[in-house]
C-alpha cells in the first residue's frame, strides 16, 4: 500500500511516494528545478500564482510516475504540506479571483496592528494567541478594502493546500489548525472568532466546512485521476501547514517536543499543551496537526523569514559559479566570526520576531583588503544562527526550554558548519533525520486514512542519522556583537516610524 505526499513550497513543489509498511521513500521529484518566481508589484508585496503550484504539481506527479520504481494504482491516500498563511479566492465556480498573497507578504501589517488595538491586546492574545498582525485575515481585510470588486465575488477563501486539495478533488475543507494560523480561530469559545470576522466585516459563508487535520478533505476526481494516473476515488486523508507538517515528520507531537527547519524560512516549532502566547506576539501559537477540543496540542512557532533566501541571494551575487556544497566547503576555510564580517539576514518582509519591523538584510564591517568570497558564505550562515539564537531567547522567555530540538538533514542543515554554528549558538544540541515535508505528508496520509493505527505506528522506524553536540562557547562575543548591531536597525526603524507619524 502506497502513500502520495504533496510539499507546495515557496521555491518549489516537492512529491515522494512511501509504502505504508516499510515507511520507506520509493521516490520523489521536484519541480521545478529552478526557484519559482515570487511576484513583488511594490515594496514589501510578495504573491504567487496557485495555478502555477498546480501545474507544478503535475509535473511532479508525473516525474514520481515516470521512475517505474512503483505501480501509481497502488496509492491509497494523499497527503498535503503547503506554504502557511497564503491567501487563494476562489468564486462560486471554484475559479481563481487573484495571485495569492503569499506568507512574506507585508502588505498587512497596518491592518493587523489597527485590529489588534481595536479588538483589544489582551483579549486578542486571550482569544486568538496571536496578534492580528500580517496573517491571512488581515491580508484578507486588504482585499476587503482595496479591491472591492474581487471582494465581492469571494465564494470561499483557502490557504494554499486547501487549493490544491480543491484540483483534486473538486472538494473545499479547512481545519482548525488551518484557521487558527490565519488567525480565524477563537480557542478559548472553540469556534471561528467572532471578534475577527465583526470587526473586519467578513461573513461566515466565505470559510468551508471544518474537517481535522488527519480525515478525509474529498476523493480524487475520476478526471484528474486519469491525468495522473492514479486511482480514482482515493482520499485526500491529510492537510497541513509546512511547519506542523516538518514538525509532524520528525515525530514532534508531545509537549516539550521541538522541530526546527531552515529552508527559504528558518523556524523553530515547539509543541505545547498550554494556550499560551508570547506578550509582543514575536512567536506565535496556532493548533497543530493533532490538536482537538479535548487535547489541546498546540505548536509555539518562531518564524524567520529570510534565512535559506539569503543564502540563495549570496549565492547568486558571489557564488554563481559554485554549487551550494562548495559555498559550504568555502565557507568553512573562513575562521569563526568571519574576521569581523556580521549579516543580518532580515531581507524577506516584515518579522513577525522583530514586532514586524521591516529592516532589511545589512552588511557590517567589510573590509576590501581582507574578506573574500568564503568569508561571506560564513558570514551569512553565521548571521543565520545568530538570528535563530534571537528567537530562542524569544521562546525561553515564554516558557519553552528545548534540551534537543529535530530537524531535516536538509536545506541548510546539509552544511555541517551551519549545523554547528546553529547548536554553538543556541546551546541546545540537534538530532538530524533523513526526511522531508513531502514524506511527512504522505504519512500524514496513512494516519489520516487509518492505513496506520497512530502515529507512533507511522514512525516506528524512524531513527536520527546524526547528534550534533555543543562544542564551545567561543560564537557567543560573535552573537553579542551581532545583537547589538540588530538592535541599532531595530532603534532606526523606530525612529523613523515615530518621524512618520509626527508628519
Amino acid at each position: 500500500m502506497l502513500l502520495l505526499g504533496i510539499d507546495i513550497g515557496t521555491s518549489s513543489i516537492k512529491v515522494s511516494i512511501v509504502d505504508a509498511a516499510s515507511q520507506k521513500t520509493l521516490t520523489s521529484a521536484q519541480y521545478p528545478e529552478t526557484e519559482s518566481p515570487i511576484t513583488s508589484l511594490q515594496l514589501g508585496w510578495a504573491e504567487q500564482s496557485p495555478e502555477m503550484w498546480w501545474q507544478h504539481v503535475q509535473q511532479a506527479i508525473a516525474l514520481c510516475n515516470s521512475t517505474q520504481k512503483y505501480n501509481p494504482l497502488d496509492i491509497s491516500a494523499i497527503g498535503i504540506a503547503y506554504q502557511m498563511h497564503g491567501l487563494v479566492l476562489v468564486n462560486k465556480d471554484q475559479k481563481l479571483l487573484r495571485d495569492s498573497i503569499i506568507w512574506c507578504d507585508s502588505r498587512a501589517v497596518e491592518i493587523g496592528d489597527k485590529a489588534f488595538d481595536a479588538i483589544g491586546h489582551e483579549k486578542c492574545l486571550s482569544h486568538l494567541l496571536n496578534s492580528p498582525g500580517n496573517f491571512t485575515a488581515s491580508k484578507l481585510a486588504w482585499v476587503k478594502k482595496n479591491e472591492p470588486e474581487i471582494y465581492a465575488q469571494i465564494d470561499k477563501i483557502m490557504l494554499p493546500g486547501d487549493f490544491i486539495a480543491m484540483k483534486l478533488s473538486g472538494e473545499i475543507t479547512t481545519s482548525i489548525s488551518a484557521l487558527s494560523e490565519g488567525v480565524f480561530f477563537d480557542f478559548l469559545n472553540n469556534r471561528l472568532s467572532k471578534d475577527i470576522i465583526d470587526y473586519y466585516g467578513f461573513s461566515e459563508s466565505l470559510f468551508p466546512p471544518i474537517h481535522p487535520v488527519f480525515s478525509n478533505h474529498g476523493g480524487l476526481l475520476g478526471s484528474i485521476a486519469e491525468k495522473l494516473g492514479l486511482k480514482a476515488g482515493i482520499p485526500i486523508a491529510y492537510k497541513s501547514g509546512d511547519q506542523p507538517n516538518n514538525a509532524l515528520s520528525l515525530n514532534v507531537l508531545n509537549p516539550g517536543e521541538v522541530a526546527a527547519t531552515a529552508g527559504t524560512s528558518g523556524v523553530i516549532y515547539g509543541v505545547s499543551d498550554e494556550l499560551t502566547y508570547d506578550p509582543q506576539s514575536r512567536v506565535n501559537t496556532f493548533a497543530h496537526v493533532n490538536y482537538t477540543e479535548q487535547q489541546k496540542s498546540l505548536g509555539v512557532l518562531l518564524c524567520i523569514n529570510g534565512t535559506g533566501s539569503l543564502y540563495r541571494w549570496t549565492k547568486n551575487l558571489f557564488g554563481s559559479a559554485v554549487s551550494y556544497t562548495q559555498m559550504n566547503e568555502l565557507a568553512n576555510k573562513a575562521p569563526l566570526g568571519s574576521d569581523g564580517l556580521r549579516i543580518l539576514p532580515f531581507g524577506n518582509g516584515a518579522e513577525r520576531m522583530l514586532n514586524n519591523e521591516l529592516i532589511g538584510v545589512h552588511f557590517h564591517h567589510i573590509d576590501l583588503n581582507l574578506h573574500t568570497q568564503a568569508h561571506i558564505f560564513r558570514a551569512a550562515q553565521e548571521g543565520i544562527a545568530c538570528a535563530f539564537r534571537y528567537g530562542v531567547d524569544i521562546m525561553r522567555e515564554n516558557g519553552m526550554n528545548p534540551t534537543v530540538i529535530r530537524a531535516g538533514k536538509a536545506n541548510l542543515f546539509l552544511s555541517d558548519l551551519f549545523a554547528q554554528t546553529f547548536v554553538n549558538a543556541t546551546g541546545i544540541p540537534v538530532e538530524l533525520y533523513k526526511n522531508d515535508g513531502s514524506v511527512g505528508a504522505a504519512l500524514g496520509a496513512g494516519i489520516g486514512a487509518g492505513i496506520f493505527s497512530s502515529p507512533a505506528e507511522a514512525f516506528m522506524h524512524m531513527h536520527p542519522v546524526q547528534l550534533i553536540e555543543p562544542t564551545s562557547n567561543l560564537f557567543e562575543p560573535v552573537y553579542q556583537e551581532w545583537k547589538d548591531l540588530l538592535g541599532k536597525h531595530l532603534s532606526i526603524a523606530k525612529e523613523n516610524h515615530l518621524h512618520t507619524a509626527i508628519n
